[in-house]
């Protein structure tokens, strides 16, 4: 397969032309979806030597290696592998480079499954489980040990939005011997591009923005030149790969994922700013906002931000939260995000140990999805009334 180079074109080319080359499947705009298992070899010598482009249907196909060759445009990586989940871009590559006896650092404010893998799978292994404070940067040099292997990242954080100094906490990892992940699921290689902070590999949940539309599973991880040989050889050796159909999904999902962020990203920042002027309203936890501690950081490092941020609602609990999103119309109530649909949540953060936080009341949890701004606003507006009358 060629693939044309887009490269110095700007993200919207690429977006929609990275990957795939129509002249390579007779014209087609779009590559095929290649269901496979069994691969054929046309004579005994060439299968002893697996010396043919594609060997059998977990080792690649041009459907998943049309992806692949996107995000790593996108992303500026030395390879890419497709997972069946986000949650699977998070554990191959913290098996791929942990062992028994090793020591980990996690970010605090990381996404709560990450946690419970880490809690359990990796405590099973015999991997030391650590937890750091988001806003630690540099100052991260203080915790590793001679056996930390891996730093993981996650900027902004899960729910609460804190800012990391990727950079700095690259810099102080990469100084130390340890591999620098970082979930990057909020921005997308489209605002950010974690390879060229420090960070070793970047981990999307394609679930969310490139599939865009709450019905794919599907996860990526890229990797620079220095780590990419091992994950790629941990995610052959587990055999974890992606159904055709939902790879092909999501790299239809790419073509359109960048006018979608910038909805995305109206829409939220928006609504964002009607909320910091509501009664019911403590603050706002959103990185592109001024009151936000982060900002400058955030401000620094990304090129924009998406449609996930979370409100704290002035005093009350459980009851205030619930009356919230039960008034709710236009808002579905479930996990995930990054669809064209709004959702709400109520935060959980009963499972952090050092990033508590000291919140007014409970927090709300929004993704802004593409509806008209005003309509997401009187909706949120009736859930507020509710609440301050629960």
């Amino acid at each position: 397969m060629t693939t044309r180079d887009f490269k110095n074109k700007g993200i919207h080319t690429r977006l929609a032309h990275g990957g795939n080359d129509p002249r390579d499947f007779h014209g087609f705009v779009n590559p095929p979806v290649v269901h496979a298992s069994t691969v054929l070899f046309p004579d005994a010598a060439t299968m002893a030597a697996r010396n043919q482009k594609y060997t059998y249907g977990t080792r690649g196909t041009p459907t998943s290696d049309a992806l692949a060759a996107a995000i790593d445009d996108l992303e500026g990586s030395a390879g890419t592998i497709i997972v069946p989940s986000g949650l699977a871009a998070v554990t191959i590559p913290l098996l791929a480079f942990l062992s028994a006896g090793d020591h980990v650092l996690i970010v605090d404010s990381v996404y709560h499954p990450t946690r419970n893998f880490a809690d359990t799978m990796l405590a099973r292994l015999g991997v030391e489980v650590q937890y750091y404070e988001p806003t630690i940067g540099a100052g991260i040099s203080g915790l590793m040990k001679p056996n930390t292997k891996v730093v993981f990242t996650e900027s902004p954080g899960s729910n609460t939005f804190e800012m990391q100094d990727i950079p700095a906490v690259a810099r102080a990892a990469r100084e130390g011997g340890a591999v620098v992940m970082m979930d990057n699921t909020w921005a997308t290689p489209v605002y950010f591009r974690p390879l060229e902070h420090g960070v070793d590999i970047s981990i999307h949940a394609a679930t969310k923005y490139p599939a865009g539309h709450s019905d794919v599973l599907l996860g990526t991880v890229s990797a620079n030149e220095r780590s990419w040989k091992k994950l790629h050889e941990t995610h052959i050796t587990m055999g974890c790969c992606a159904a055709p159909d939902d790879v092909y999904q999501v790299l239809r999902g790419l073509r359109t994922m960048g006018v979608r962020l910038e909805r995305h990203e109206k829409n939220a920042l928006e609504i964002a700013r009607w909320l910091e002027r509501q009664e019911g309203v403590a603050r706002v936890l959103h990185p592109a906002l001024e009151s936000f501690p982060g900002h400058e950081l955030w401000k620094r490092d990304f090129g924009g931000s998406s449609g996930i941020f979370s409100f704290v609602l002035k005093g009350g609990g459980e009851k205030e939260a619930h009356a919230f999103l039960d008034a709710l119309e236009i808002f579905g109530l479930g996990y995930s995000w990054g669809g064209y649909e709004s959702l709400a949540v109520n935060v959980f953060l009963g499972d952090r140990t050092v990033a508590k936080g000291d919140y007014e009341g409970p927090i709300i949890r929004l993704q802004i999805g593409l509806e008209n701004p005003e309509d997401i606003i009187a909706d949120i507006a009736r859930g507020l009334a509710a609440a301050k009358v629960a």
